[in-house]
């Protein structure tokens, strides 16, 4: 019969160490046995990733105070199961399981960790030294002339927070990215012209959009409304055909369109499904792509957006060299679908040029 391990009272063991139920001493030292990650006969595990989890389980007839792995204590529950998080450098990685029980009868248990993120990231570095530019066009929209559309209180403060994670963290030059706070239809319109005739096949372009929009359902037809915009005639609003064409003439290597408004999942012409997180990155970056993400469908959304709130939360916390838009995207969904009614979307934008490929954030 296997020994049973029971959680006891302090001071409930004999000094002798003896087992008085059963007279049995305990002279073995601790059993580790590794759950987590997947080894093979030499105690080697291959992933690529930023982090680990080693998780596994300690067994003993004696109690286990803790154990250490490296420089790190890590509790044991009550059935000594243990599970802690290590962050994993490219390459080799070694890691010295200690446990000892209260006999202080010892053991050590060496795991290696190969991180080989480095290898598949290499065919993407290669291509990035051959890369363009990445630019940006970053709209932000709260204050209305016509006293019949309702002024926001967040999206210039959203823009502009997006317009610093972008410059500071990511390879967004500022000469690059153009913050417009509370733009006329014609001031954007301005700036998409600009970039059609500027940006070029290898380069990365990505616009942002928070403010008012309008889904008319008879029409099935969507709308930005700029500052000047007017409740009641469309002469100065924008119509998601007119994005989509600018994306379709705008001839970069890869556009993602983020898009913070009510009705914001209308400028999918056909709804796109949600991209696996999985592919390999240099995959997707080696493909053109026209994709978009929105923080709804056609929903009206909060003035607070708990979409860019996780956005910008996740932008700050990467610390990927390279991350997809679609993976970007994929860290989040679940957090807004938690704390928000609203369901975001991502996927192609139909008809503009898109050949499976996506958008790649690139860490400064």
């Amino acid at each position: 019969m296997p020994h049973l391990r029971m959680k006891k009272p302090a001071g409930s063991r004999q000094a002798s160490g003896e087992q008085s139920d059963m007279n049995i001493r305990d002279e073995a030292p601790p059993e580790i046995r590794i759950i987590s990650p997947r080894v093979d006969t030499g105690f080697t595990a291959r992933l690529s990733a930023s982090g680990v989890f080693i998780a596994g389980r300690i067994s003993d007839q004696s109690p286990v105070p803790s154990l250490r792995i490296n420089d790190s204590v890590v509790r044991l529950d009550e059935n000594g199961f243990f599970q802690e998080y290590f962050d994993l450098k490219q390459g080799l990685n070694v890691f010295r399981l200690d446990a000892s029980d209260k006999l202080s009868h010892s053991t050590s248990k060496f795991l290696q960790v190969i991180n080989e993120s480095e290898e598949k990231e290499q065919g993407l570095a290669d291509e990035l030294e051959r890369k363009g530019e990445f630019y940006g066009l970053i709209i932000g929209i709260d204050e209305y002339r016509d006293p019949g559309l309702l002024d926001l209180d967040n999206p210039v403060s959203d823009a502009t927070t997006l317009y610093s994670t972008l410059i500071g963290n990511y390879t967004f030059d500022p000469d690059r990215v153009t913050l417009l706070k509370n733009p006329t239809r014609a001031e954007i319109i301005e700036v998409f012209d600009k970039l059609s005739n500027t940006l070029t096949k290898n380069d990365n372009l990505l616009i942002f959009y928070a403010g008012h929009g309008y889904w008319d359902k008879e029409k099935e037809t969507g709308f930005w409304l700029p500052c000047d915009a007017d409740k009641f005639s469309t002469v100065n609003w924008i119509r998601n055909s007119t994005i989509q064409d600018f994306i379709d003439d705008i001839r970069t290597k890869h556009t993602l369109l983020i898009t913070d408004a009510c009705f914001a999942g209308s400028i999918f012409k056909s709804r796109g499904a949600f991209q696996d997180a999985s592919i390999a990155v240099n995959k997707l970056y080696s493909m053109p792509s026209r994709k978009a993400m929105t923080s709804g469908t056609l929903e009206e959304v909060p003035d607070r957006s708990i979409f860019l709130e996780f956005l910008l939360k996740r932008l700050n916390d990467n610390d990927k060299k390279y991350i997809s838009a679609g993976d970007l995207f994929g860290s989040f969904r679940e957090a807004v679908l938690n704390n928000s009614p609203n369901i975001p979307q991502y996927g192609v934008i139909q008809d503009t040029g898109d050949e499976g490929g996506d958008f790649i954030f690139i860490k400064r």
